[in-house]
């Protein structure tokens, strides 16, 4: 995307009546290694769980020995894509196309190096884009078994997330599989801890980003003079996540007219993350046109990951 662009939408999204900056500038390659700590940590229950229900799709999944194509979005650490490369055989692997859909160079530089390491049978071709607004730049010619891994889909709007998939739906052939990956709602406290860890990992995460704002449009964010506030918001059904200034303050650039205003108390609006049921589920299907081919989740019923398939054109 268009620097200028990127710029413009920043300064829109911080002169807004409830000043916000898009989530999508968390994962720079500082970003990137924040969040794969994040994954690590005891109250982060999302990643560990998500790669055992992986563990068990891996060996269902429908690899042939014709030519398949997997592709992941958002694929930054390369952990979990390796679970289902893993249990492909050397000789199907000659047949796989990996493509990891990334806005961050770094993070597919990175990934499709380690990969190709590990599984050097296997094809990778990146794509740098956004793939909320770049479908159309992804070509694929065969079954292709689509990976939205990690419930990245809970950081959209529900209206948001439900266009994406019918737009994926429409790009994908009759046959092609979808891994989606949704946590679930539930008690309050286990989703606040998540957010709210405590080696303060999230906190570091969550004020970085006032760091990326400086670089792109040059501004004089201080991260210390505001505070992480994460919390679930019961009925939106979404943990928000904030950053609530510590005292008043203005904040220049050579790109903004007059100097931004923000008051002690003030926040701005940096993530939110969407918490899913059952009902959401048959709701993506019933919306897109997929099938549910097979449900995954654990015994708690924390997360799940649906796999979806395409049987009519």
């Amino acid at each position: 995307m268009d620097e200028t662009v990127i710029q413009q939408q920043i300064i829109s999204d911080l002169t807004g009546t409830q000043k916000k900056i898009s989530s999508v500038l968390f994962y720079d390659a500082a970003g990137s290694t924040l969040f794969e700590r994040i994954t690590t940590l005891p109250e982060y229950y999302l990643t560990k769980t998500e790669i055992g229900l992986l563990h068990q799709a891996a060996t269902s999944l429908p690899y042939t020995d014709h030519q398949t194509t997997i592709v992941e979005f958002g694929s930054g650490d390369c952990t979990k894509i390796s679970i289902l490369l893993e249990a492909i055989t050397k000789q199907q692997r000659k047949q796989i196309c990996y493509m990891p859909v990334d806005i961050s160079r770094d993070a597919i530089e990175k990934s499709s190096y380690l990969l190709s390491k590990r599984f050097p049978e296997i094809s990778i071709h990146g794509i740098i884009a956004d793939f909320l607004t770049q479908l159309h730049v992804i070509s694929h010619h065969t079954p292709t078994i689509w990976c939205f891994l990690g419930s990245t889909i809970g950081n959209l709007s529900m209206d948001d997330a439900l266009l994406f998939l019918q737009q994926l739906s429409k790009q994908m052939h009759q046959g092609d599989i979808l891994l989606l990956g949704l946590d679930m709602v539930k008690q309050t406290h286990i989703l606040e801890q998540a957010y709210n860890d405590s080696q303060l990992v999230t906190e570091q995460f969550n004020k970085h980003i006032l760091t990326v704002v400086n670089d792109r449009i040059h501004t004089c964010f201080d991260p210390e003079t505001f505070d992480h506030v994460a919390f679930y918001n019961t009925s939106d059904s979404r943990i928000e996540m904030h950053l609530k200034a510590t005292q008043d303050m203005f904040i220049t650039s050579p790109l903004l007219s007059k100097p931004l205003s923000l008051k002690k108390g003030e926040t701005i609006h940096t993530e939110n993350s969407h918490k899913f049921t059952p009902k959401h589920i048959a709701w993506f299907a019933e919306s897109t046109g997929l099938d549910i081919e097979q449900l995954y989740t654990d015994d708690q019923h924390w997360f799940s990951l649906v796999q979806f398939q395409k049987n009519s054109p």
